[in-house]
């Protein structure tokens, strides 16, 4: 039976990912694990506990007491909180990975790692129209260099060391579960929470800046899918392209608007403006389909309304 670790299990990917994998491997197989409270979803279906993954002493004695065999590190320094702090952001990124790949490299019982990269490590050279697995790769961003030099180690320690690490370029995710937390794609997320409380949103990027998006449940069928292939079929270590949907902060509201009439998005661009004119602004992941059969299920107008109904269930309007 595999014993799951879940480190930055209280973010936006890792709480819902934490319930889907106790789903498939038991409540009580799944660890979830962080520095701040879960959500009550992960809290009250199985294992939590404080944990830094920082510390390598906590870190290792909890592998070993619980016999692990995989690890997902989630934990991370996002995109726009990153550019304000990039030293801090640099190193939790990069001693974070570090020490799982050093932890898997030492307790050979732990079979795979799961890390994830992002569409943060292209840059303003690369072709942004479908963009491919294999390009030029300049990004121009804290985050975006933690996740290049953080694919080069993931492929690095699966050549020297044989790890079985695995790794997706997550692009921007979309969810109503957990609030957004400091990236360049989340006001995907913001403008659903404004719609509901306020009918107003004011947008920190442009009208007509399209970016690569992935509803939350592709994002975590993605990421097990891709954990449960069989490592024949695992040709990339450094992180697959995965795509789902492009769209504009101009075409989501539009789509709000077929349910909310009055609402109403202003445009006040900021420093992630910058950020998001480097990235692609959609993504070829034919590799991923090729390799272990990545797809996605949800379009721009099912996603709304799943995201404007989840987030009334929320707030009970």
């Amino acid at each position: 039976m595999e014993k799951i670790l879940v480190i930055g299990a209280s973010g936006q990917i890792g709480s819902e990912l934490t319930t889907a994998l106790r789903k498939v491997y038991g409540n009580e197989n799944v660890f979830a694990t962080d520095l701040k409270p879960p959500h009550k979803d992960v809290l009250e279906s199985g294992p939590f506990e404080v944990l830094d993954v920082l510390d390598n002493k906590r870190l290792i004695h909890f592998v070993i007491r619980h016999k692990i065999t995989q690890i997902y590190l989630l934990a991370a320094v996002l995109s726009g909180n990153a550019e304000k702090l990039p030293i801090h952001a640099w190193n939790i990124n990069m001693e974070s990975l570090l020490n799982i790949l050093d932890l898997a490299k030492e307790v050979r019982d732990i079979k795979r790692v799961f890390w994830p990269s992002s569409i943060a490590v292209f840059g303003p050279t690369t072709p942004r129209e479908l963009t491919p697995q294999l390009t030029v790769m300049e990004p121009n961003t804290v985050y975006g260099i933690s996740k290049l030099a953080g694919e080069r180690w993931c492929e690095y320690y699966h050549i020297k060391y044989g790890i079985d690490v695995r790794s997706l370029r997550y692009p921007g995710l979309i969810s109503y579960k957990t609030e957004a937390g400091g990236g360049t794609t989340d006001y995907a997320v913001e403008i659903f929470y404004d719609a509901i409380k306020t009918g107003t949103y004011e947008c920190f990027l442009k009208q007509d800046t399209y970016l690569p998006m992935m509803f939350m449940s592709d994002a975590i069928q993605a990421t097990i899918n891709l954990m449960q292939a069989d490592s024949s079929q695992i040709n990339i270590r450094g992180g697959y392209n995965v795509g789902g949907i492009s769209f504009s902060p101009r075409e989501i509201a539009e789509q709000i608007k077929k349910h909310i009439p009055n609402f109403e998005i202003t445009y006040k661009p900021d420093f992630r403006q910058k950020i998001a004119d480097s990235w692609p602004k959609s993504i070829d992941d034919s590799v991923s389909y090729r390799d272990w059969g990545c797809k996605t299920n949800i379009l721009i107008e099912e996603m709304t309304e799943i995201m404007l109904n989840g987030v009334r269930e929320k707030f009970k309007k």
